[in-house]
């Protein structure tokens, strides 16, 4: 049985390691608005990296950006470093939850997840590199579930507005869902948008090892999930949608397969019908994908080899067209963004035999928020850990190593997400 201990035993209810990063300062500045919520009112947190300088500028410009001077003497400073073992489990033996926002995972990951388990700490990421989150599961797992651990990948906008919004069709829907499909659309205002370049390395590192992802999922032998239904129709490489009203690719991220993750895990956990999923995002007009297809054909060709992808590192703006920048989004960037999921699914009403004829109703549904990677992702992942250390009672008997779908199914995640600016709701 896995328990979360929120008494006394360890000083600190959440520790975030990697706080001085460009996406870490913002999940200090969204934990501190929330500290409100953690158990019985309050929370003990503290911030982890490996300069304690750094660590406590961050501290101070959060203090002057949420209008909370107290923060700087409140909020325990650790020092901690994925290449110093010890100082990792020094961190661990001290905290409930570890929120960890060291990436590009596949090279600082696995450490962070190993003192972990090994320290009796959960451990929460905000992940979107499918190779390390599904190598995670198959090396850490066992043990996880032996002391009783959560690991819980992919909380951050990859993947939990997807994962967590099938789900959530799911249960609105009246009868038997067997199929959806997701279009992303993100907006920005007049100042544009950006993403940090720490996405752009991942998705890199992400292509050219895409052979040992293939070895590793062969490593679980698993069978293949059931279909239920009509079987979904695979859309092309480049298409016009009408649900979204402009041109669409399939989406390249780590959804679909931490979608198949959760759905498999609550088909074998819990007899439900796992639902088939597609992944479409939006890419605009004929404008957008010339630069699109411009981009992807350099990308493809550099990504295949050590110095392609050392140009493709050095130079994010230029092979983005500005879009991947050393320096991230402005807050005025984020401020103007928001992102929009909208969710198409099909089914059987109640009392039909979905074995019997093709799905008779549909359903459409919405999660849409603010700035995907460092608004939205602060929000999801520091209330993925709030749900952890309020509600353990609804989360998997055992320990183990999970998707957020797998975790969150039967907890109040999606009100907590829709009290905090990201929406669920029936379009």
């Amino acid at each position: 049985m896995a328990k979360v201990d929120t008494s006394s035993s360890r000083p600190y209810h959440v520790i975030i390691f990697g706080a001085s990063g460009f996406t870490g300062q913002f999940v200090v500045e969204e934990l501190a608005r929330t500290v409100s919520e953690g158990p019985n009112g309050t929370l003990k947190w503290a911030v982890a990296g490996r300069s304690r300088p750094k660590l406590e500028k961050v501290l101070e410009q959060a203090a002057g950006a949420l209008g909370k001077p107290e923060l700087r003497a409140a909020v325990e400073v650790l020092v901690a470093d994925v290449g110093e073992p010890d100082s990792l489990a020094a961190m661990c033996k001290q905290a409930v939850i570890v929120l960890n926002c060291v990436g590009p995972y596949r090279f600082w990951g696995e450490p962070v997840v190993k003192a972990c388990v090994e320290n009796g700490a959960h451990c929460i990421d905000i992940c979107g590199e499918p190779q390390f989150l599904e190598s995670m599961q198959l090396n850490y797992n066992s043990q996880a579930a032996e002391k009783g651990l959560y690991i819980v990948g992919a909380c951050g906008f990859d993947s939990i507005p997807a994962d967590l919004g099938v789900i959530y069709t799911r249960d609105q829907f009246k009868g038997t869902l067997t199929a959806v499909e997701s279009f992303l659309t993100a907006s920005a205002g007049p100042e544009g948008a950006s993403i940090h370049d720490g996405t752009w390395q991942s998705a890199i590192y992400g292509f050219a090892d895409s052979d040992k992802l293939r070895n590793i999922r062969k490593k679980f032998g698993h069978k293949p999930l059931p279909v239920v239904g009509s079987k979904i129709k695979r859309r092309g490489a480049l298409f016009y949608s009408n649900e979204v009203h402009q041109y669409a690719i399939p989406f390249m991220g780590a959804d679909p397969s931490v979608v198949k993750r959760s759905q498999r895990f609550l088909h074998e956990e819990y007899q439900e019908t796992p639902v088939q999923y597609g992944a479409y995002v939006g890419v605009g007009g004929m404008a957008n994908i010339a630069k699109m297809l411009f981009a992807g054909m350099m990308f493809w060709l550099l990504v295949k080899f050590s110095f392609g992808r050392n140009l493709l590192i050095k130079h994010p703006e230029f092979f983005s067209f500005g879009y991947f920048t050393k320096d991230g989004p402005s807050r005025k960037q984020m401020e103007g963004s928001s992102f929009q999921f909208t969710l198409h699914g099909e089914g059987y009403t109640e009392g039909q035999d979905p074995s019997q004829g093709r799905p008779d109703s549909k359903i459409r549904t919405l999660v849409q928020g603010p700035e995907a990677g460092y608004v939205a992702t602060p929000i999801t992942m520091v209330q993925a850990a709030i749900t952890i250390l309020n509600e353990p009672k609804c989360l998997p008997k055992k320990g183990g190593v999970y998707s957020p779908g797998a975790t969150f199914a039967r907890t109040t995640l999606v009100e907590r997400l829709n009290k905090h600016g990201i929406q669920f709701s029936v379009i």
